[in-house]
């Protein structure tokens, strides 16, 4: 997610009003007499004690749902709220907007979760959301303890700054806000309740992000008891060894299972290149589909280990992994005149904050040119961004420079997103954030 991008950041506006939205204020909606001091504890009464003033004309996107206030749409606040304080966001003339979580050290001063005054964010509130995303997942035919999958996805599941994966029997923790870091033990306690882990381990966010919110996280285990090793995985038929304390992210790609199998259908009987495979994913998918040879690589020795490991726990013998500099290996290839029949492209995110966003394209520019020119006539093109501040229509386009450049017809049999346990809040489309072109270049 492009949360760690707060350079230029402002809430999405919502639809134009309808007859359910509020255009004209109500009368004041008074704060709770809690007291407005002092850390958070686990089950206070979930009311607020303060209110945080909206400046005039900025409170459409948070009557639409928008779960991030950011401290330029903020007036003023009436009370003293210690971080990850219950609070209400009011119009600037006293009208009730939403109830949220404060935060004085990040640009996102309040996040937002009811948008009801009668919603109190108490332990049944946190329980209930709990419960309702892991309800989701269950109704995806992702209960599977054998597999893998994401149970909470921050704001896609209204939980915003909270990602849990389940891997096994073991769960991965992600804070990425501080105000959902203040309620760790609870929310451990309530997942340790509805999911019954074997353990509990925490995984600080991306680089920077911590900086941002005021957060420190340290990793480990918070619950339970460590895994003896990897905990194995079964994926689409596949096996995987995810290591979840190593791990990037909270230790495997859950949100491309889908785009791995999508893939896999146009690998039959093709040389196949996967570049920046990490643990493999992409390779195995299209070993198993009857590629006739795979050359995975990667620019991590830890990754290629990963991926030899999982090539081996699979029997995938056509399957050769490589450490190497992903941009000085296509090169490599071209000098020697290497063709594929399919190349997947699926680095790291390339662009953390908008002031890099252009930067970024040139580089998916350069990565996606070389994976064209590796490509044989008829070949399939599976290239990926991660970066959420590089849109899909920002993507599209830069494939469509690389077309000119290369002078090669490409055409997209399929432009996809991430797994369904990753779902997209509409109020909050900054959750979108990763692309999967499958595509035919001629």
């Amino acid at each position: 997610m492009p949360e760690d991008d707060l350079e230029s950041l402002e809430p999405t506006a919502s639809p134009a009003p309808t007859a359910d939205t509020p255009t004209t204020p109500s009368a004041p909606v008074p704060i709770s007499t809690v007291p407005a001091s002092g850390p958070f504890e686990a089950g206070v009464s979930g009311l607020p004690v303060a209110r945080v003033l909206l400046k005039p004309k900025r409170a459409r996107p948070f009557f639409g749902r928008h779960p991030w206030v950011l401290d330029s749409a903020v007036l003023r606040v009436e009370g003293a709220p210690a971080p990850g304080d219950v609070v209400d966001l009011v119009t600037h003339d006293g009208s009730f907007v939403a109830r949220g979580l404060w935060n004085p050290d990040s640009r996102i001063r309040v996040r937002l979760y009811a948008f009801s005054a009668s919603e109190q964010l108490d332990d049944a509130f946190w329980r209930e959301r709990i419960e309702r995303a892991v309800a989701v997942r269950r109704l995806l035919g992702l209960d599977d303890r054998a597999a893998a999958a994401r149970l909470i996805n921050s704001e896609g599941d209204d939980l915003s700054g909270l990602i849990v994966d389940r891997f096994g029997d073991w769960l991965c923790v992600q804070f990425t806000a501080r105000v959902m870091h203040c309620r760790m033990e609870l929310i451990c306690d309530l997942l340790e309740q509805s999911v019954r882990p074997a353990g509990i381990l925490l995984r600080s966010a991306e680089r920077g992000l911590g900086k941002l919110e005021g957060l420190q996280v340290t990793d480990g285990l918070v619950r339970g008891r460590l895994p003896d090793g990897p905990v194995f995985i079964n994926e689409h038929g596949m096996r995987f060894g995810v290591d979840l304390s190593e791990g990037q992210k909270t230790g495997f790609y859950l949100d491309q299972r889908d785009n791995r199998q999508a893939a896999a259908r146009f690998a039959t009987g093709k040389r196949v290149l996967d570049m920046f495979c990490y643990s493999g994913g992409f390779s195995l998918a299209a070993a198993k589909a009857g590629a006739a040879s795979v050359l995975a690589v990667d620019g991590s020795a830890k990754a290629t280990a990963l991926a030899e490991a999982n090539a081996g726990l699979n029997g995938a013998a056509n399957i050769t992994v490589e450490t190497a500099d992903a941009f000085k290996k296509l090169d490599a290839l071209k000098d020697a005149g290497e063709r594929f029949g399919m190349v997947v492209l699926d680095p790291p995110k390339f662009a953390r904050s908008r002031s890099t966003r252009d930067e970024a394209l040139r580089a998916y520019h350069r990565i996606n040119r070389q994976g064209v020119d590796l490509l044989e006539p008829g070949g399939i093109l599976v290239t990926c961004s991660c970066s959420g501040v590089v849109t899909r229509e920002d993507f599209l386009m830069m494939l469509s420079g690389v077309a000119q450049r290369s002078r090669r017809s490409i055409a997209f049999l399929e432009c996809r997103g991430a797994a369904p346990d990753h779902p997209v809040s509409v109020s909050c489309l900054d959750g979108e954030y990763l692309t999967c072109v499958i595509a035919r270049v001629v």
